[in-house]
């Protein structure tokens, strides 16, 4: 008998207001996107945001109107983090991934671990009948 079983109506109650985690990685993503704007919603509110461009008057000179020179470049190259900042950065990263796992129970982890050893086991049994069949095919044929 589990928890909510002994809590009657209250414990229905409760587990109906606490959201469940979605199973699958379709509702997942139907989740994640309900719960995020989309970009094209806050681009929008990013356009309305920003003052409008000034017109161009007349007192510009040929100067700065001109687009002929070249731009000048930037120094592109990146500092390269030591070792043990790296290390700590995947560690970090990997840490996060691994939040995001969902993790099987026990009953679920003993049912996969059964499922594998008796497809494993007929496997062995399949190849092994096979190989004995065709070992026998062999001597029959050749002698």
């Amino acid at each position: 008998m589990s928890d909510s079983d002994a809590t009657g109506e209250k414990g229905q109650d409760r587990e109906a207001k606490r959201t469940s985690r979605p199973v699958t990685a379709a509702a997942r993503r139907e989740r994640r996107a309900s719960a995020r704007p989309t970009g094209k919603t806050s681009a929008r509110e990013a356009d309305k945001a920003r003052p409008a461009a000034k017109a161009s008057s007349s007192t510009d000179t040929a100067e700065t109107a001109k687009k002929g020179r070249a731009t000048p470049k930037r120094d592109r190259r990146d500092k390269k983090p030591s070792p043990l900042a790296r290390l700590v950065r995947f560690i970090r990263e990997v840490w996060a991934e691994l939040r995001k796992v969902i993790w099987p129970t026990r009953k679920q982890m003993i049912t996969y671990t059964t499922v594998v050893l008796v497809f494993v086991a007929f496997m062995v049994a399949l190849v092994y009948l096979l190989d004995f069949a065709f070992r026998k095919g062999v001597f029959w044929l050749f002698g």
